[in-house]
């Protein structure tokens, strides 16, 4: 059995209701990418939850000679450590498998050798404790963070930014997702990356961006902001890329604050973008959804830059909206809210994911896939 894409839960009760009082313990599982991870997480699934463990060891060290991620070294890694992290997070949690409700484990999208070792360990895992296994999207569990930490009722709209995804998804539900933008070419984060190799800076790129751009001065190179003068919530990083590229060869050699005024003109580009394409999804789910506050919930590793977080506060006071970023820790790639996602799945009844299979790619909205074009129909996953 494959998972085609993400649909109302069938077995969820036809009146809306669910089973909000009973509490759930779940083991979560992710290796989608460079980190491994597992998290004992706890809740009744209408939120906030409890981590009672989250335990993530980085891979940072093993791919930073090559300047980004090898999928051959990421999974030999999640081998040879994944069950220590297991290990670790049920200890940490203080708990016993028979205080396990279940086993929830990413099934994709990801590197498929990283998403196979955590869908197949998991699996043994349920299998050996006579437990269910949940195949959890990993773009769901950023999707429901906000209801771990906050209790956040739907719909909200939701900015999923990070190193593979830059979307605009209306939450409708666990397991309901419209996306109404998306990139057309780079993600945010990829465009970091990038940007940091072109720049001679340290890998992981975003992070090394935006701490070189603390120093710098934005206003030093005039970069384009892409796509503020068409229609829609779609956006394009490629050509800011190219630009930044055009700009460090007219500038060669680059000075130390050269790089940084780089960067910070850059990530201001970048965070302008963000802040204007995200006052159009707001007014698209004001349309939607007449009468209901406005809630933007920002998700992703790239949630954890500051200054896109600044300038989605400073939309939030404009606009009246509540704007709802995780903490950190819980932004860039973790267990906790895979878990969690088992948390949701549970409350709406039997789950029965053993047999599902890994998948490389897993769009959130596979209608949006078949449509091309801007703002509310979306270019691409």
């Amino acid at each position: 059995m494959m998972i085609d894409t993400l649909k109302p839960l069938a077995n969820a009760p036809e009146n809306g209701s669910s089973d909000t009082s009973r509490t759930f313990t779940v083991l979560g599982i992710e290796t989608s990418c460079d980190e491994t991870a597992a998290a004992v997480v706890r809740g009744t699934g209408s939120g906030p939850g409890e981590i009672l463990s989250n335990v993530i060891r980085s891979q940072v060290a093993e791919h930073a000679e090559f300047g980004g991620v090898v999928p051959e070294i990421a999974a030999r890694a999640h081998i040879d450590i994944l069950d220590g992290i297991v290990a670790s997070a049920m200890r940490d949690a203080d708990v016993r498998w028979e205080n396990i409700d279940a086993v929830a484990a990413t099934a994709g999208p990801g590197l498929i050798g990283g998403v196979i070792v955590g869908l197949l360990t998991a699996r043994a895992i349920a299998a050996a404790a006579n437990k269910p296994l949940v195949a959890v999207n990993h773009l769901e569990g950023h999707a429901l963070t906000a209801r771990l930490t906050d209790g956040l009722a739907f719909p909200y709209l939701l900015l999923l930014v990070s190193g593979g995804h830059t979307q605009f998804l209306m939450v409708n539900g666990v397991g309901d997702y419209r996306r109404i933008g998306t990139t057309i070419d780079d993600a945010i984060g990829e465009a970091f990356d990038k940007t940091a190799k072109l720049l001679g800076l340290s890998y992981p790129g975003g992070p090394a961006v935006e701490a070189a751009a603390k120093s710098g001065d934005a206003s030093r190179f005039p970069l384009p902001r892409p796509m503020l003068d068409r229609a829609g919530v779609d956006m394009s990083f490629a050509g800011l890329k190219t630009a930044v590229r055009t700009a460090a060869y007219n500038s060669a050699p680059l000075s130390d604050q050269a790089v940084s005024d780089l960067c910070a003109a850059f990530q201001q580009a970048v965070a302008d973008v963000v802040h204007e394409k995200s006052r159009r999804a707001l007014d698209i789910f004001c349309e939607d959804h007449p009468g209901k506050p406005p809630v933007l919930v920002v998700a992703g590793g790239v949630a954890a830059n500051s200054a896109i977080r600044e300038r989605l506060t400073e939309l939030a006071r404009e606009t009246g909206a509540r704007l709802v970023a995780p903490p950190h820790a819980l932004c860039t790639d973790n267990a906790a809210m895979i878990g969690w996602v088992g948390v949701e799945r549970l409350r709406l009844g039997p789950v029965d994911d053993s047999r599902v299979g890994p998948r490389p790619r897993w769009p959130l909205d596979s209608r949006a896939d078949a449509l091309l074009g801007s703002g509310r129909k979306g270019a691409k996953a």
